[in-house]
């Protein structure tokens, strides 16, 4: 069993990431697995490289190790364009030229979580109307999707389920700027990495059924899934970088790494109170079973 860190190195880690990776990691190792850090700089314009040493100093910080030297995505483009090209020679893809007003205004109804779905019009264009659109604008490439229903059974909550046509839509796989989207990098990444589980928060569950639908139509295998509910500022919002809610530098400057790993066991349910804590003294005490299912607001 191989587990796996995977953040995104734009800014210092807030306590969400740290949540995510805590549990990510006992998962891995109470069950005796590996455990892989990739680092996702794939956005040139918000990831760097000292951002990415901070994130390998605070995992360290923390107690969290990880196997093998560290995978920066920035390094793999050739090998996300060739599984472009295995798409594109299925038929699978196509360019889209809508800015980002027109994607909205082609979008059809929100979906519960809040997500427009696009309607696949840049799908239907001729090979004309190709032509001219791309002598004034640099296409974005879409999936092209089938009414299809994907199901899995997440680690944590149970059975889900979505049409990829009608709950997801045509999802961007390059952008406009030439950046592989997450979707595809993450797949391909995750079988070149030989990842058998992926943990990680449940804002990300939505995107399973996406992965699920790429992984088969490029031969690769199928990782378990296991999605944590999100911890949320004291006011209910959801934690984010752009915030600066509750991240690492002030973490640190209130609490020591074993009682920040403490509070973050008490808030999974793994102890019955916060006390200072290692990570790998909550090895033997992971449980998925244990696990909350709501969202938990950071005190």
């Amino acid at each position: 069993m191989v587990g796996r860190f995977a953040p995104s190195p734009s800014g210092r880690m807030h306590l969400g990431n740290l949540w995510s990776c805590l549990l990510a990691w006992l998962a891995a190792r109470s069950a005796g697995g590996g455990m892989v850090l990739r680092l996702e700089d794939l956005d040139p314009d918000r990831c760097r490289q000292e951002y990415c040493d901070q994130v390998m100093r605070d995992l360290e910080w923390l107690g969290l190790d990880w196997d093998g030297p560290p995978v920066y995505q920035s390094q793999r483009t050739e090998v996300y364009a060739e599984a472009f090209r295995a798409l594109e020679e299925q038929g699978l893809i196509y360019p889209c030229f809508c800015t980002r007003a027109e994607r909205l205004a082609a979008s059809a109804p929100h979906r519960s979580d809040g997500v427009a779905v696009y309607d696949g019009r840049c799908g239907r264009l001729t090979e004309a109307e190709r032509a001219a659109f791309a002598k004034t604008r640099r296409p974005a490439w879409r999936a092209r999707v089938p009414e299809e229903m994907i199901a899995f059974c997440d680690l944590l909550y149970g059975d889900y389920r979505e049409d990829l046509k009608s709950d997801c839509g045509d999802f961007i796989l390059r952008r406009s700027d030439g950046v592989y989207a997450y979707q595809l990098a993450v797949v391909v990444d995750d079988a070149a990495m030989g990842v058998t589980q992926v943990v990680r928060g449940s804002d990300l569950l939505s995107s399973v059924p996406r992965q699920l639908w790429l992984q088969e139509r490029l031969g690769l295998p199928h990782p378990a899934y296991g999605h944590l509910p999100l911890l949320l500022a004291p006011d209910g919002r959801r934690l984010a970088k752009r915030d600066r809610d509750q991240e690492l530098g002030q973490l640190q400057r209130r609490y020591t790494a074993q009682e920040l790993v403490g509070r973050l066991a008490f808030a999974a349910n793994l102890i019955d109170r916060p006390q200072a804590i290692t990570p790998r003294e909550l090895v033997p005490l992971f449980s998925w079973d244990k696990l909350p299912r709501e969202d938990q607001v950071w005190q």
